[in-house]
């Protein structure tokens, strides 16, 4: 692991399975004039994913991981991750679960984004869990990412009230948007200490 002290921009590198709007909110980040970081990496396990288009538009490198072997995926993962000398590591929307070596490596800086008030409605499914439940309130939090599904220490968490006509789809759109004002000022936090 490259030693983080007096580094002007941390890359980072971001994973993703989809449509990747946490991911273009990154990029968006990274060009603003005080940015920290910089995205120097995009991991996907599906090739097909939209959020990949963004790599080609900003230049960013990409890898497209098979996960046929989970071994031989994150060994493949680890070594690009080398090779652009990768600092902190942002799942987006990735549905593939790291593993514990994969975690210890980068131990402290991995950290995810969930759309739920952890510990709260972890996994799949939040918004119709939440809704289910009839829940006040749901939200998103940044977490560091430890060897347990969504269980790692909060970075920051935003609160977002429920409304009666809510449908799992309404509040999904209304707590992505705090998530892509949230995402971008957790890095922020965690760049900042280190």
């Amino acid at each position: 692991m490259p030693k983080l002290t007096g580094i002007k921009n941390i890359n980072v590198a971001v994973f993703i399975s989809g449509t990747g709007s946490n991911f273009i909110n990154l990029i968006e980040h990274s060009f603003k004039k005080k940015s920290k970081f910089k995205i120097k990496l995009v991991i996907s396990n599906n090739p097909k994913a939209k959020g990949l288009k963004y790599a080609k538009k900003y230049k960013i490198k990409k890898k497209i991981i098979n996960y046929k072997n989970l071994k031989n995926s994150e060994k493949d993962i680890l070594s690009e991750l080398d090779k652009t000398n990768i600092q902190i590591i942002c799942l987006a929307g990735f549905m593939k679960i790291l593993t514990v070596n994969f975690i210890k490596r980068f131990k402290g800086k991995i950290i995810n984004i969930h759309p739920s008030l952890l510990p709260k409605y972890k996994g799949l499914n939040t918004h119709e869990r939440v809704l289910d439940n009839n829940e006040n309130y749901s939200g998103c939090t940044v977490h560091y990412v430890n060897s347990k599904l969504d269980a790692g220490k909060i970075i920051l968490q935003k609160k977002v009230k429920i409304f009666k006509n809510d449908s799992s789809e309404k509040l999904s759109k209304r707590i992505l948007k705090h998530e892509h004002l949230l995402y971008p000022r957790a890095l922020k936090k965690i760049i900042s200490s280190l």
